[in-house]
């Protein structure tokens, strides 16, 4: 049975998301962060980074959220979350999850915390250069999403679930995704699955502003 350490609002949403969908049996680990508990001997015996989430499979302890996903969808191939080698839509796919690890999310990691990357400048300031340049990404998106349901291929897929956690995270921006019309389509088409309903009510996550 998969065991996922996780925090609501956290980048353990994701994996939630698609552990959920696969419709298989799995136990939530709280790790709370209001009292460090990601820093605790106990975890960091699991995940040396100190970071959530963590994930166990039996023996394999995985780290960071989109090898996760990477790994659930790759070990439930039926699920058809991952495309397979050879897919046509396997490249874009490839592009897209890492655009949105190592691009997006990367830069909402400077938004909320511009104290941990840059110490010689105003947080206001920072803060600010950021919004703009997050809203020039959810643009991208935006347009990328043009008369699609999904973003790769014509099925769901794990950057779908990443991409609505990243969404989610955004809801404070000035620009926040639903002010996009192609992403707030998408995104209020994805808050009617089941699997991101029960995410968000085992989370205690509000779906109010898809609706």
């Amino acid at each position: 049975m998969y065991k996922l350490y996780y925090y609501p609002l956290n980048a353990s949403m994701a994996p939630h998301f698609v552990l959920e969908q696969l419709n298989q049996e799995y136990e939530l680990v709280l790790v709370d962060r209001k009292a460090n508990a990601q820093k605790s001997k106990e975890y960091l015996a699991l995940n040396p980074n100190g970071r959530i989430p963590t994930l166990i499979d039996g023996d394999t302890v995985i780290c960071e959220s989109a090898a996760i996903c990477l790994y659930l969808g790759e070990n439930n191939p039926e699920s058809k979350l991952v495309p397979n080698i050879g897919d046509p839509d396997r490249a874009e796919f490839l592009q897209w999850i890492m655009y949105l690890t190592n691009s997006l999310q990367a830069e909402l990691m400077v938004y909320f915390y511009p104290e941990k990357y840059i110490t010689d400048e105003n947080n206001e300031v920072i803060i600010a250069a950021q919004e703009i340049r997050i809203s020039e990404m959810w643009a991208l998106i935006d347009k990328k999403l043009a008369g699609k349901e999904f973003l790769i291929g014509d099925d769901m897929t794990i950057c779908d679930h990443y991409l609505f956690m990243l969404a989610v995270w955004s809801d404070e921006l000035k620009e926040p995704p639903l002010a996009f019309n192609n992403l707030s389509s998408y995104l209020c088409n994805l808050a009617k699955r089941d699997e991101i309903i029960e995410v968000c009510r085992k989370e205690n996550l509000s779906l109010t502003d898809y609706r």
